[in-house]
């Protein structure tokens, strides 16, 4: 009896201990396991470029926390220029509005290229580059768009005009096929050593944006924007995607080989209907650290497009380890901040606000009541939705009272 016991507590020892064997077989493999998805995840959500600064990596680990938690509000030349004034320090329509500033504030660099000291809207880079180290120092985080003239139409004789002859919206000559500036500024073409020196004018500027440290500032640099539209040279139908595409790999590659690895890089579109439409274009994931869109509209059709492409847009943005934001858009209408609250996007941008040019105010006044009886229905359906039209500053208040939105006070603490 005492044999068979002991025989019994031995089988027994070796089966526990054979199970115990197994079963920490299995803890060590799922461990393993984690710290792989944790590995591969950590490759994965990173920025683009292999030689980022550190600032650069903490400015994209900082974005997809704000992401997480919220979406920022962002204002285009919030620090230059507002409804009545233009570069007073400190001011902000922003602020003055709802008592913060937005979270991220955007510069326009368009004629920078041309090697003058004001850009296209006749702001100073000089006290672009001071309000740029200000704000870094306020923890707030800035975007930069380029609005670039065109490379063919800048060259010929005639007075140019900030929107018109020779700007980026000149392209009622252009084509793929025939007169095409994107090709031109390539490497073989005619305006390629032109092209070169506006990239070197870019360069140099950027690396005069340093803080207290001398360290280069980091920041999302959002070129070539809306490819999906045809209204600047760099435009669906005026180039050919694949030469899109190149135009920005050589921009990065050109931008990466002066030494400023401080550069989130954000693709863009304006309105597309699918994922392959947004793609059409796409340089490569090693070139883009940020999906973008920009859409302007507001009413049913609009809520209803731009609701399916944030969806595919903040999908395509999680499956390839990329940030998302809506870029540029407005109103920022409470259907619209509804619709974006539900995606995963790391901010929201309207563009800037500015005096009149040359200092004339525009007013408008109320049609006659014969004015009135003569509009078709739908004339005065749309006359009755932007004379009851909240203003922007109504508008914003309401997304100020959101949580989910988030200004400079709500994302200055996170790191």
């Amino acid at each position: 009896m005492k044999n068979f016991v002991h025989l019994c507590l031995i089988k027994r020892y070796r089966l526990l201990s054979i199970f115990n064997y197994t079963q920490m077989k299995k803890i060590i493999f799922s461990v393993f396991a984690i710290n792989i998805c944790m590995s591969l995840s950590a490759q994965k959500w990173q920025p683009a470029d292999p030689e980022a600064t550190p600032e650069a990596k903490q400015l994209f680990s900082r974005l997809m926390k704000i992401q997480e938690k919220g979406v920022m509000y962002g204002h285009q030349d919030d620090l230059m220029t507002g409804r009545t004034w233009r570069y007073e320090p400190d001011r902000s329509d922003t602020k003055e509005a709802v008592g913060d500033y937005p979270g991220l504030v955007g510069f326009e660099l368009g004629e920078l290229e041309l090697g003058g000291r004001y850009s296209l809207d006749s702001v100073s880079f000089t006290n672009m580059t001071e309000r740029a180290r200000w704000w870094h120092k306020q923890n707030g985080i800035i975007t930069v768009s380029w609005h670039v003239v065109n490379p063919i139409t800048s060259q010929w004789p005639g007075i140019k005009e900030p929107n018109g002859a020779g700007s980026a919206w000149e392209v009622a000559m252009l084509s793929a096929k025939e007169l095409n500036a994107v090709k031109s500024v390539l490497p073989g073409g005619s305006n390629h050593a032109m092209f070169n020196t506006w990239l070197d004018r870019l360069a140099r500027f950027f690396r005069t944006w340093r803080d207290d440290d001398g360290q280069l500032i980091p920041f999302i640099f959002r070129p070539w924007h809306e490819h999906s539209g045809s209204f600047f040279w760099w435009g669906r139908t005026r180039c050919y995607d694949e030469e899109y595409a190149e135009l920005w790999r050589y921009t990065v590659k050109y931008l990466r080989e002066k030494g400023l690895h401080n550069i989130l890089y954000a693709y863009n579109t304006d309105k597309v209907y699918s994922v392959e439409e947004y793609l059409a274009g796409y340089p490569g994931d090693e070139y883009i650290d940020m999906l973008s869109i920009d859409w302007y509209g507001e009413g049913e059709e609009f809520n209803k497009n731009v609701d399916k492409a944030l969806k595919f847009t903040t999908d395509l943005a999680a499956e390839k380890g990329k940030l998302h934001a809506l870029s540029e858009c407005g109103p920022i209408s409470p259907d619209l901040q509804n619709i974006l609250s539900k995606y995963k996007s790391s901010y929201i941008l309207t563009w800037r606000h500015a005096p009149p040019r040359g200092g004339v105010v525009r007013t408008t006044t109320a049609p006659t009541a014969e004015q009135l009886a003569a509009m078709t229905p739908e004339q005065r359906a749309n006359y009755e939705r932007m004379r009851n039209r909240p203003s922007h500053e109504d508008l914003l208040k309401i997304m100020k009272g959101n949580p989910k939105y988030l200004f400079l006070n709500d994302i200055q603490a996170i790191k």
